[in-house]
């Protein structure tokens, strides 16, 4: 029910909604249309090929790619528009019942999952890093470090004040969070791939 979640209203949550939203829509756009163009292009490299270790025709080509039978970038196309909607509807002052929450986190929990896959894969299977989709990356996991605490500790999912507060305290250390997120995938594809080296 709407009126048993603590009202803890926050701009700055909204409004990272719509910005994580929008840069993992144009990734998911930019994509798409990269996926065009090798469909009538057979043979061109994408424009995001820089090398063989950072490009986009790969990934795009291989079976991951397409994981549920369609090309993944339509996924990000259909998905990235919720954070976008829901971020501005709060900032217009709306309340959402517990159930929309839940699917809301829901959502995000099949994101980091799924991106967290097509991270290993594109490590250690594939042995390329695809820019579009480090995009990606960069925001699905912030975003559900932010959606997580913020069903916490508005009493989405029944907890106690006490963990409802410490998730709110949180919600301050998402940067932190996030930054420790990227330096882990950046030492294990420094690891398995060797980024450095075929930099410099």
């Amino acid at each position: 029910m709407p009126d048993a979640l603590t009202d803890r209203r926050s701009p700055v949550f909204a409004v990272w909604l719509i910005v994580a939203g929008a840069i993992g829509w144009w990734a998911a756009f930019s994509l798409t249309l990269e996926k065009f163009h090798a469909l009538t292009n057979p043979g061109e490299g994408a424009s995001c090929d820089f090398s063989v270790l950072v490009q986009c025709s790969a990934n795009l080509a291989s079976p991951q790619g397409s994981a549920f039978g369609f090309p993944n970038p339509l996924l990000g196309l259909a998905c990235w528009v919720a954070p976008i909607v829901v971020g501005v509807a709060l900032l217009a002052g709306a309340r959402f019942a517990r159930w929309f929450w839940l699917l809301f986190w829901a959502g995000f929990a099949f994101a980091i999952v799924f991106v967290g896959w097509l991270i290993s894969q594109s490590i250690y299977e594939l042995g390329t890093l695809c820019p579009w989709c480090l995009v990606t990356w960069s925001v699905t996991i912030p975003s559900f470090f932010a959606v997580t605490l913020h069903v916490l500790r508005i009493g989405a999912v029944p907890v106690s004040e006490r963990v409802q507060d410490i998730a709110d305290t949180l919600m301050g250390w998402v940067p932190v969070m996030t930054v420790a997120a990227y330096a882990i995938i950046a030492v294990l594809a420094q690891l398995r791939l060797d980024v450095l080296g075929s930099l410099f």
